[in-house]
């Protein structure tokens, strides 16, 4: 390698990091618009929970076939890029297979990058199949359309070519293939160039080796726009999940404090309110009324629409898709963080907001409330959590519940009943038994 080569790769790898590291910092600045909500305890359980689910897919097996071959393709991807250490090295300096000083270590780690990389292989192509041949139903859902539905094809064939391009490079690598040592898979491919110059089969691995590099450093940028974000995300995603039992919700402070102040004897109801004490809006209606916690679910969200498989609301016909929920959340805090690229720092309001704009009230009425949804996601999202908190607005903001809901919190309110009985027949059913 000359010396331009060494400057042109120092030059790709600072663009290709750079623009990386922009986005991760546009993604912390729009995930920190949400509401604080403190997720620091129980630390313990916490670390246990990150290290099971996301490090160790505990929650993709449920569904044995998509979770074995997820796990190839997370421990493969993720070990065979351990080699991208040496690559950085080898362009930076101009050196060729920097570690292969390590001699019979170097050869058991390439020939299990090659072995991983070939099942790699396998595994996307059944990905491939499952989705695009077989048609599973919950890849070709109505609410996964456009670029949703065809990123994850993106990501197969990103997959394919550069564990191709992995296996080429080793394959056309004559100092590599005679020293006969790591060359599990690609001692196979070889033959293929039989015939060919020295020259030439040089041109073909130099070719592979920067194809390579640069199609990681570009599939690591295409991360920012497409659901495998979750890659990265699930880890802390995991870590800050709500460790409470399914189906505990937690209260608002504003009516907790409200309801204490109603039952406190001492207290005056016509007292003026303290100075400074300014009103607190109920539930959400945009993703700023959100918590961080919830945002941080919708850019981890890997839209691989378990949720929405399991939804009884789905599953009867209702409109309510919890994963069309999540990306909705992540759609509009894309545009409000646009929205404060455009206007230096600052969100203009835009007329525009997470309610109606993206997500209906009939889609938020439809929902059971199960937690099936969050049950079956892998790693640990909540669409319920969003879906309550925007129920919430709907009721104590805009008094706009469905009318039997609306009658049977009247009926609570005169009657101290869901029902419309009278008081003082409330208990009339037991003279009948």
């Amino acid at each position: 390698m000359n010396y331009l080569d060494n400057i042109i790769f120092a030059v790709l790898l600072v663009l290709g990091f750079g623009y990386f590291f922009i986005n991760i910092k546009k993604i912390s600045r729009n995930i920190n618009l949400g509401k604080a909500v403190d997720r620091t305890d129980n630390s313990n359980i916490r670390w246990k929970n990150m290290a099971m689910i996301a490090l160790g897919q505990s929650k993709m097996v449920k569904r044995p076939i998509a979770g074995i071959l997820h796990i190839i393709v997370y421990v493969g991807f993720v070990i065979i890029n351990i080699e991208l250490l040496e690559i950085i090295i080898d362009g930076l300096f101009g050196t060729h297979r920097i570690f292969s000083s390590l001699g019979t270590l170097y050869g058991v780690l390439i020939g299990s990058f090659e072995i991983l990389a070939f099942l790699v292989l396998v595994a996307v192509t059944v990905f491939w199949i499952r989705r695009n041949v077989i048609k599973l139903k919950r890849f070709i859902n109505p609410d996964l359309k456009g670029f949703p539905k065809n990123d994850a094809n993106y990501i197969l064939y990103f997959e394919m070519v550069l564990m191709t391009l992995f296996l080429v490079m080793n394959a056309t690598d004559v100092h590599f293939q005679l020293s006969n040592s790591g060359n599990v898979i690609s001692q196979f491919i070889a033959p293929i160039f039989t015939g060919i110059s020295d020259n030439s089969l040089h041109l073909i691995e130099r070719t592979a080796w920067w194809l390579h590099i640069s199609g990681i450093l570009i599939f690591l940028n295409y991360l920012y726009f497409s659901k495998h974000l979750h890659i990265l995300l699930a880890f802390p995603n995991t870590y800050f999940a709500d460790l409470n039992p399914l189906g505990q919700l937690d209260n608002l402070e504003a009516v907790t404090k409200e309801v204490k102040l109603m039952m406190d004897p001492n207290a005056d109801p016509y007292a003026t309110p303290p100075e400074g004490d300014v009103h607190v809006k109920f539930g959400a209606s945009d993703v700023q009324d959100l918590n961080w916690v919830q945002l941080l679910n919708a850019y981890t969200c890997t839209e691989c629409g378990r949720c929405t498989s399991v939804c009884p609301a789905n599953q009867t016909g209702k409109k309510l898709s919890p994963r069309k929920i999540m990306m909705d959340t992540r759609d509009r805090l894309e545009e409000v963080g646009k929205n404060i690229d455009t206007n230096k720092g600052l969100f203009i309001p835009d007329n525009k907001s997470l309610l109606n704009d993206y997500i209906t009230p009939e889609e938020l009425w439809a929902c059971t409330s199960c937690n099936a949804c969050v049950e079956e996601c892998p790693i640990s999202i909540s669409p319920l959590s969003i879906i309550i908190d925007m129920r919430r607005y709907l009721v104590m903001e805009q008094s706009a519940a469905p009318m039997p809901l609306n009658a049977m919190m009247t009926n609570v309110e005169n009657n101290g009943a869901p029902w419309q009985y009278n008081q003082q027949d409330r208990l009339n059913w037991k003279n009948e038994i």
